[in-house]
C-alpha cells in the first residue's frame, strides 16, 4: 500500500492529462486511420485514379467522428476543417502512404514494432476524444446523459482490439478468429462520394 502513495497515480494522471495531443499523437492517430483506409479495397486503385477524392476520403476517415459529433450537437459540420494544422498534417501522411516512392514511408508505419507504438499512441487520442465529446455535449446538454454518452462515443466508437494489428488481410493469419475488419461510423466508403471498390 505504501508503493502505491509513494507512486502518486493521481498525479501522474493528472500530469499525463495535460501533455498536448498535437503534433506526436495526433500523428499517429492519422497514421493508423489512413492504414485503415489504405487496407480497404480498391482504395490504392481510387488514390491512382482520383487523388482528390481519396484524399477526401482520408480526411473523412480522420475527422468523420467530428463531423457525426458535430451534426448531433447542431454545430457547423465543416467546423473542424478550420484546423489548418491537423488538416495539413493529415493530408502529409496520406500523401506519404499512398505516394512516397517505393512504399517506404508505408513499409515503416506497418514494422509491427512501429506499429504497435502508434496503435498505443491512438488509444491514448480515442481516449482523450471521448473525454472532450463528453465535455463538449456537457456545455450544451447539462442533464442530458444520454447525449454525453453518445457524443463521446461517436467521437471515438470502439474497435475490437484483434483488429487494430490484423487490420491488414495480408498480416492475418489463415486460421484467424478475429473478424475481418467492416465498414465502422469513420469510414471513408459511408462518406466519400466515389466509391473505393
Amino acid at each position: 500500500m505504501e508503493l502505491l502513495s509513494a507512486l502518486s497515480l493521481g498525479e501522474l494522471a493528472l500530469s499525463f492529462s495535460r501533455v498536448p495531443l498535437f503534433p506526436v499523437f495526433d500523428l499517429s492517430y492519422f497514421i493508423v486511420s489512413i492504414l485503415y483506409l489504405k487496407y480497404e479495397p480498391g482504395a490504392v486503385e481510387l488514390a491512382r485514379r482520383h487523388p482528390m477524392a481519396s484524399w477526401l476520403c482520408a480526411m473523412l476517415h480522420c475527422f468523420g467522428s467530428y463531423i457525426l459529433a458535430d451534426l448531433l450537437l447542431g454545430e457547423p459540420l465543416i467546423d473542424y476543417f478550420s484546423n489548418n494544422s491537423s488538416v495539413l498534417l493529415a493530408s502529409a501522411v496520406w500523401y506519404l502512404i499512398f505516394f512516397c516512392p517505393l512504399d517506404l514511408f508505408y513499409k515503416c508505419v506497418c514494422f509491427l514494432p512501429v506499429k504497435l507504438i502508434f496503435v498505443a499512441m491512438k488509444e491514448v487520442v480515442r481516449v482523450r476524444k471521448i473525454a472532450v465529446g463528453i465535455h463538449h455535449a456537457h456545455h450544451h446538454y447539462h442533464h442530458g446523459w444520454f447525449v454525453m454518452i453518445a457524443t463521446g462515443w461517436v467521437k471515438a466508437p470502439p474497435r475490437p482490439a484483434c483488429m487494430e494489428l490484423s487490420s491488414s488481410p495480408s498480416s492475418r493469419p489463415a486460421g484467424s478468429r478475429c473478424p475481418k475488419p467492416v465498414s465502422s461510423l469513420s469510414s471513408p466508403c459511408l462518406w466519400c462520394p466515389v466509391r473505393c471498390s
